[in-house]
């Protein structure tokens, strides 16, 4: 494919589906078994849907808040949102009332499609707010739902009034240029309020141009996906959705990240994409299922990890008779991990946050290489990934083709290209502030290495990034543990983590009362492992946990001897912790807590 000669996403779906009509496209459970629906199928059903929500008044440049799980409809309601000129505004499916009242408003949406009545419930109360919202589409019947004077309309009875309209959605589709909005997908807000950040349909392309180049020396052909990750990320709508359709793949849509192991056996895909955290979790399970087996097959299991992090680490050190024993555990035990996997897969890559080391070398170590990338959200999102041919862990690679990267004076990643986003909705200081001279300002500090390879050595901005994916500001949960009169001090920690831990200096005065209360010495060193004195400040945590998300609560807690001071170089004269310093004097501490 001419990456660089198409106009826009939607006339490359056309495009592709015109070929392949009768082709199986999207699978989705249904009575337990995996059904295909065609690319023909699904082009009707996307022009149909177009020609319907045009009825409803939607025009060009109109932005439409999308709320679904991984589901055909989900790219049918994207697609078919393009296709009339319009803008898809993605929403978590964990979202709240809140979240979607600021997303609905600040996009100024005139509508929002749905999926079921359960995500109505708290996308409706945010819709009867949202002065612009005229009406929400429900992919499920939802006319028993408390919505107001918001027009509800049935996802089917709409299909059928496009499919009364003149199919003329491939001229209003092809209308669309490169440089025009595709989407608008917020920003977690760890930072402050969520951000919008507005991609072009060319950036999603110059995207998935990066991409294929990539991974065609694969030997791209019937190429098969399964979607998992959530599609309002910039990830997963780009590597799981738009990718796909580039180069003629089918999808597979997860029944759930608990029936993944299964889902995988079923689908079988070829190329999978993921975040950190699930290759933790499977390393998690695969080890202690081998555990628990024991004996002989324990023992090659581990003898296959040992010969394989020597092979990727250095080849040459393999004595003959390893490398004999190498061959024949890649029978023995590495086609039996790729069975898992479904047994076809070509490339697995990691993106979303920080892959740990240790878990990408022991996929490796496994025969199956994982490639990690790099990216943001305003880079719609991949900026660099590792290659098929020259894997290096510890770092994220090269730059995808028709991406620059370079390395400011301060060491900050900047990036130019049309990868980049036109900026932020509704907001022009925040735009101002990252995109300079063509260039946006990543917030993260890297180098290159002899090859070109890209390395992330620290964060500009002090944001926690989750194994997941998801990102918390470390600052707002210190802020509520220190506002509590037991706390004097707290660090929150959870970078290439699933969860966040912290550390604790509590309040003199309190700790004073509370040993005059209990008969106890008042000795901070003892005090750190005293049970009574830390069920008292974890009663402190929950209670700040209450108050949180789910995503920032402190699952686990380390009591300190010593406060954060200049004098031992863990604060700034200003006064503001110095995480690295903290990091590198209680980093044994951090780690043990998971």
């Amino acid at each position: 494919m001419d990456f660089e000669a198409c106009r826009s996403l939607t006339t490359v779906f056309f495009d592709q589906a015109a070929k392949r009509r009768d082709a199986p496209f999207l699978w989705h459970k249904e009575d337990g078994r995996f059904r295909p629906q065609s690319w023909g199928e699904i082009a009707e059903q996307v022009g149909a849907l177009s020609r319907g929500l045009r009825a409803l008044g939607l025009q060009p440049g109109d932005r439409v808040v999308l709320v679904a799980e991984n589901r055909p409809e989900w790219l049918i309601a994207d697609l078919a949102i393009m296709a009339a000129g319009a803008i898809t505004v993605p929403a978590y499916t964990t979202s709240l009332a809140s979240d979607h009242r600021h997303v609905l408003t600040d996009s100024g949406a005139v509508g929002a499609i749905v999926s079921t009545r359960a995500l109505a419930e708290r996308l409706l109360p945010a819709v009867l707010d949202a002065a612009n919202c005229k009406w929400v589409v429900g992919m499920e019947d939802l006319r028993r739902a408390q919505a107001g004077a918001v027009p509800l309309h049935l996802w089917e009875e709409l299909l059928a009034q496009g499919r009364e309209q003149p199919d003329d959605v491939a001229e209003v589709a092809g209308r669309a240029e490169r440089g025009d909005t595709a989407c608008i997908i917020y920003t977690s807000g760890t930072g402050g309020v969520p951000r919008g950040v507005m991609l072009s349909h060319g950036a999603i392309l110059c995207n998935c141009m990066g991409a294929y180049k990539v991974l065609e020396r694969l030997g791209l052909g019937r190429e098969v996906f399964l979607s998992f990750l959530p599609l309002s990320h910039s990830y997963e709508h780009t590597a799981g959705q738009f990718f796909p359709i580039t180069i003629g793949a089918e999808i597979y849509y997860a029944e759930g990240i608990e029936h993944l192991q299964k889902n995988l056996a079923e689908a079988r895909p070829t190329i999978m994409t993921a975040v950190p955290r699930l290759y933790e979790t499977m390393h998690l399970r695969m080890r202690r299922r081998i555990d628990k087996e024991g004996g002989l097959s324990a023992k090659l299991f581990y003898k296959a990890v040992e010969l394989g992090q020597k092979r990727y680490l250095d080849p040459k050190s393999l004595t003959l008779w390893e490398r004999l024993q190498d061959l024949a555990l890649e029978r023995l035990v590495r086609d039996k991990v790729r069975k898992r996997f479904g047994g076809r897969i070509k490339a697995i890559v990691s993106g979303g946050a920080a892959l740990n080391y240790d878990i990408g070398l022991f996929f490796t170590a496994l025969g199956l290489p994982i490639l990690q990338g790099y990216g943001q959200t305003e880079t719609a999102p991949v900026v660099s990934v590792n290659t098929p041919w020259n894997v290096k862990l510890e770092t994220v690679g090269p730059p995808f083709e028709g991406v620059e990267v370079r390395i400011a004076e301060d060491g900050e990643i900047l990036v130019r290209g049309e990868l980049v986003m036109t900026g932020y909705w509704n907001d022009e200081d925040a735009t101002y502030q990252a995109l300079q001279d063509g260039w946006l300002h990543t917030g993260d500090i890297g180098e290159f290495d002899e090859d070109g390879y890209l390395k992330i050595t620290d964060r500009k901005k002090d944001i926690i990034v989750f194994s997941g994916g998801d990102n918390v500001s470390p600052a707002r949960v210190e802020g509520f543990l220190t506002l509590q009169r037991e706390i004097q001090q707290a660090m929150v920690f959870g970078d290439k983590h699933p969860h966040l831990v912290a550390l604790l200096v509590p309040d003199e005065e309190f700790t004073a009362q509370w040993c005059r209360s209990n008969g106890k010495k008042r000795d901070p060193h003892a005090l750190r492992e005293d049970p009574d004195f830390r069920a008292a400040l974890s009663e402190v945590v929950d209670r700040v946990n209450a108050s949180l998300s789910s995503l920032e609560k402190v699952r686990r807690f380390a009591v300190l001897a010593e406060p954060f001071s200049v004098e031992n170089g863990m604060m700034t004269p200003t006064m503001k912790i110095r995480r690295h310093k903290i990091n590198d004097a209680y980093g044994e501490v951090l780690e043990s807590l998971y």
